[in-house]
């Protein structure tokens, strides 16, 4: 077990010294007391004997904030300690950061001492193998992205991007608060050009941070935890274009698979790897064309049998009495998702076998999101007003915060290069699905009568994804632009 020993007992006795054996739970973790010498601190010893102790003891590490403004600002540095984390050898050098004193005093963060070197000596790697990228949309986006002057940041224009996809949502629950009434034609091309918009911001905002020499690992963490947050606002946009109503609920879930599966690939092949046909470059371009299409014919060619919308599908039994949109679904699930996810497991058995690690450990890292996707489903069979069809955008909103929160989680492992596994604090987005669960129960034994109003526990649903979410997002994004000494929204880098 972890051992703690007061600084005073080592330099008294030197013998004291001796390393535990190897093993889960063994190290030990100095701290200072009254009688020991001022120039150690809490978890932080310099003294040259104490050097080779499991534990990062003479690592200084410091955490560098302000107080006031102008003539007033006043600039402290303050160290902090390192707690193990539990059921880790000493030879894994994982730790919680803990700051001791100043402005974030107690706080626990994300990136260990470990993760902190492996943000240093990051590099990305990725392949496109798309022939509509490489010959059509990388031309254009090397000319367009020269629009942009040098001064802006890259996850500025991530950032940009973004909100055109908000905004695109926004117009869909405003226009067709269930998704299942036609919008305005104007607002099917409003969410085609938006989502063109996206692609296209998202696609440039590498280039820029090549452009301005300002390229990190910070980058690709805020550029893929807005697609993942994309995956949940287009899916509402795109259901309002479709009138699809619950389904667009599942059209969320056949983009976020996709993601979810190339994230954790990437995760253990450390290579994003594009297929030739892949949903960013092909999978976006062929929804922001069935906006157009749809402001062109109406949003009710989504709601007829499929062999009234395509008289091609006119004299197939079964298939042509199929609503088109519904049919658009099951035909991007086999032709799209599965085989998608298939090249993902395969490419992670691959890597998992020539490292003779376990495939059971890495399948567990899919866990929470199958618990995720499954309790959402569960809690909608038992809510007594169908939770999804009535509320649909509150639904998706939460839930694709969650995944958000699952996504960038493992993003962040993999830029950190920490060791293979499911992250226990993934299943954080988790923790408030059995309240929700327990209140529908209630609800279905009650008559259907809930303990608290469905409605209001959605509401709840989504207060605490949105604060799960924006709690990491700000604390990452702290802790990552500390340690690599950067900003978040600025091309220059902060001073030493």
């Amino acid at each position: 077990m972890y051992v703690t020993k007061r600084l005073t007992e080592y330099q008294r006795n030197p013998s004291e010294l001796t390393l535990q054996a190897e093993g889960p739970n063994s190290g030990v973790l100095v701290i200072q007391d009254e009688e020991s010498q001022p120039k150690c601190c809490f978890g932080k010893c310099f003294d040259c004997d104490l050097n080779g102790l499991p534990f990062p003891q003479n690592a200084k590490v410091t955490v560098k904030y302000q107080i006031g403004r102008g003539d007033d600002r006043i600039v402290l540095l303050d160290s902090v300690a390192f707690i193990p984390v539990l059921h880790q050898p000493p030879s894994s050098n994982l730790y919680y950061v803990i700051r001791r004193r100043g402005k974030h005093t107690g706080r626990m963060g994300y990136i260990g001492a470990h993760g902190v070197a492996a943000l240093h000596r990051y590099k990305y790697s990725g392949v496109d193998h798309s022939y509509l990228a490489k010959y059509v949309l990388q031309p254009f986006w090397t000319r367009f992205v020269k629009v942009f002057p040098l001064w802006m940041p890259p996850n500025m224009i991530t950032l940009m991007g973004f909100m055109f996809l908000v905004t695109s949502s926004l117009l869909g629950y405003i226009y067709s608060p269930q998704l299942d009434s036609p919008p305005p034609r104007w607002v099917h091309f409003a969410h085609g050009l938006l989502l063109f918009l996206y692609q296209t911001f998202d696609a440039v905002d590498g280039k820029q941070a090549r452009r301005t020499n300002s390229s990190s690992p910070l980058g690709e963490l805020f550029d893929h935890g807005c697609d993942a947050l994309a995956c949940a606002f287009e899916a509402m946009a795109f259901g309002s274009t479709a009138m699809c109503g619950r389904d667009a609920f599942w059209f969320w879930v056949i983009s976020a698979i996709p993601f979810y599966g190339a994230t954790w690939e990437h995760y253990f092949t450390n290579t994003l790897i594009l297929p030739v046909i892949n949903g960013p470059t092909e999978g976006l371009a062929l929804i922001f064309v069935s906006h157009f299409f749809t402001a062109i014919v109406g949003a009710e060619w989504w709601a007829q049998q499929l062999g009234q919308s395509i008289p091609l599908f006119s004299w197939v039994p079964f298939v042509n009495a199929i609503q088109t949109s519904r049919a658009v679904l099951y035909m991007m699930i086999a032709f799209a998702v599965i085989p998608t996810v298939a090249f993902n497991v395969s490419n992670v058995y691959k890597v998992v076998q020539s490292r003779k690690g376990s495939m059971l450990l890495a399948l567990a890292m899919l866990y929470p999101f199958v618990v995720l996707l499954g309790g959402v489903l569960l809690w909608d069979y038992l809510s007594p007003i169908n939770l999804i069809e009535t509320y649909p955008h509150l639904v998706v909103l939460g839930t694709g915060l969650a995944f958000g929160f699952l996504v960038g989680r493992m993003i962040l492992a993999h830029l950190c290069d920490e060791p293979k596994g499911l992250k226990t604090n993934m299943c954080l987005s988790l923790v408030y699905l059995p309240f929700a669960l327990a209140n529908a129960l209630t609800a279905r034994l009650n008559d259907g009568v809930p303990l608290v109003d469905e409605l209001w526990v959605l509401l709840g649903y989504c207060i605490f994804t949105v604060s799960l979410y924006l709690h990491f997002a700000t604390s990452v994004i702290h802790e990552i632009t500390a340690a690599l000494g950067i900003y978040c929204f600025r091309i220059t880098r902060k001073e030493a």
